[in-house]
């Protein structure tokens, strides 16, 4: 007689113990166990889609349960206070202290190995500054704009309503207008959260053009207009490409689009719509310039820039021709890295495409500087950005002022359980589900994305301090530093090259950018030989 397989024991255990708890009568309550569970267990049995559940019922969902739970157990339980990822767990319990108001200091000195690749520094002086102002602020489109904006050293980068829910959209709103900075509304354009507290907006209109989308998906100036005129819109910024998929579109299905997205992006409820990978209204470098113009001069004079993650060293270049032969040029570019991400996106695309933060930021220093223009356009970063130091790390390479999106979620309250993707963010921050939000308690919440705002900025300006400088801007290459091994540390202007000004017009060929600077022409984003 051949052996009882396996699947059979389960199933068979099982009603036996319903049988004997049926005549055993103190047993008989275990029944309200049993009998759910020989159900489940005959479901798996006959089912015919998964196959380890019908090999082993019942207990082959343990394999699904520690699958949902191994986010939690992998952060709370296995990782150290350095380890964990996108963001680790000491970087996140920064976040939470400084939003909660909490201690913020740390014991013992650095758990760092200062001896290896994951330490970088910044020169303290001898003689640290005495005199720096409690605030600094960065005026954008002073020389081109009928109402420049004066911005604030951090602010909200861009994430959408969709992505997040209404509450969280309104509680950063608000965290932006008791903080006096700014919010990005991510290309999902404005809705009624952003505008109920009245915080100031940073509106990033992507290649869908929601908020100012005609019918057929172009752009609609009137619709455009009439958003810019909005006394909370400061900036608009033009979205090329981002760090988490950049040069990926978007399709947003039919189901989704409920009555409030709709409203917000000026498409039909129920429908599907799509974000094309290129914007449709340019092609060229020349024409995406007149339409930055263009932009500028439909919102009334408003700061308009672009934001991209870099990709082709030679279309950066080809953006600097351009401004070159036409004297147009945005007011800022905002410099998004490869590790930057709140939402969906795919795989592929986050871990092989796009460039990192630094690198990317130092490309764009080296194309506004090398072209004599950096005195013309203003340099924003966004990635990982969630600390005074990682601030001044981002000054030093040539930054005017942060965003952080993330660090803003954990302001919020997000755990970083993973589940942004699924629309079941257990916080109810990247979800649209109301009962999940109903944890998310705007008035509560507010206070802390101003508080983690306001600390974030007092530690750079404790760093700028003890660098004994007057302002961020004056931090350097040289005064930041790099390990190349155990042994030996070196300045990043001896790490990286750094291009002098005007060096682009006048000795390229001299420059380890020439290559890139010969394959690129203002009227083509293609590589020329």
């Amino acid at each position: 007689m051949d052996k009882l397989p396996f699947r059979y024991i389960i199933p068979v255990l099982l009603y036996a113990l319903v049988a004997i708890a049926g005549l055993w009568e103190p047993a008989r309550w275990s029944l309200w166990i049993l009998v759910p569970a020989l159900l489940v267990a005959v479901w798996d049995f006959s089912q015919e889609k998964h196959t380890l559940r019908r090999n082993y019922p019942l207990i082959a969902r343990i394999r699904w349960i520690m699958e949902d739970l191994r986010p939690f157990a992998q952060s709370y339980v296995v990782e150290g206070d350095l380890e964990g990822r996108p963001f680790s767990h000491q970087a996140r319990a920064l976040v939470y202290a400084r939003a909660k108001g909490d201690l913020d200091s740390h014991p013992m000195g650095t758990e760092l190995d200062v001896y290896s690749d994951e330490y970088e520094w910044v020169g303290h002086s001898i003689a640290p500054s005495s005199a720096a102002p409690e605030e600094w602020r960065v005026t954008v489109g002073e020389k081109t704009c009928a109402k420049p904006y004066s911005s604030s050293l951090l602010n909200i980068s861009a994430m959408s309503f969709g992505s997040l829910s209404g509450r969280a959209i309104e509680a950063l709103n608000a965290g932006a207008k008791e903080g006096n900075f700014a919010h990005n509304t991510g290309e999902g354009s404005i809705s009624k959260y952003h505008r109920k507290p009245g915080g100031d907006l940073i509106w990033e209109l992507g290649s869908g053009y929601f908020g100012a989308r005609a019918k057929d998906g172009r752009f609609d100036p009137d619709q455009f207009k009439e958003n810019a005129s909005s006394d909370q819109v400061k900036m608009i910024e033009l979205k090329l490409s981002q760090g988490a998929k950049p040069g990926h579109g978007g399709v947003l299905p039919g189901a989704k689009v409920t009555k409030e997205i709709a409203e917000a992006r000026g498409v039909p409820v129920g429908e599907t719509v799509t974000s094309p990978a290129a914007h449709p209204e340019f092609a060229t470098p020349i024409e995406m310039l007149e339409f930055v113009t263009r932009l500028r001069e439909l919102s009334g004079g408003i700061p308009v820039g672009i934001k991209l993650c870099v990709g082709l060293p030679h279309e950066i270049f080809a953006v600097g021709k351009a401004m070159l032969e036409t004297g147009m040029h945005p007011d800022f570019i905002t410099v998004d890295g490869a590790e930057g991400g709140t939402g969906a996106a795919p795989l592929e695309l986050s871990n092989s495409v796009g460039m990192p933060l630094r690198e990317g930021q130092i490309f764009v220093r080296n194309m506004l500087v090398g072209t004599g223009l950096r005195d013309k356009v203003k340099i924003a970063t966004s990635g990982k950005i969630h600390s005074g130091a990682q601030m001044a790390k981002s000054f030093a390479l040539g930054a005017d002022w942060c965003n952080a999106a993330r660090p803003f979620m954990f302001s919020l309250g997000c755990v970083q359980s993973m589940n942004c993707h699924k629309g079941t963010c257990p916080t109810g921050i990247a979800t649209q589900e109301e009962w999940r939000q109903r944890g998310l308690i705007v008035e509560d919440k507010a206070p802390r994305v101003a508080r983690f705002q306001r600390q974030t900025l007092h530690s750079l300006r404790e760093i700028t301090i003890a660098m004994g400088l007057d302002n961020p801007w004056d931090m350097k290459p040289l005064d930041m530093r790099e390990r190349i091994n155990g042994a030996r540390s070196d300045a990043f202007d001896k790490i990286y090259y750094f291009a002098e000004a005007g060096v682009l017009l006048d000795k390229p060929s001299s420059t380890p950018l020439a290559r890139h600077w010969e394959a690129a022409r203002a009227d083509s984003f293609r590589r020329h030989a």
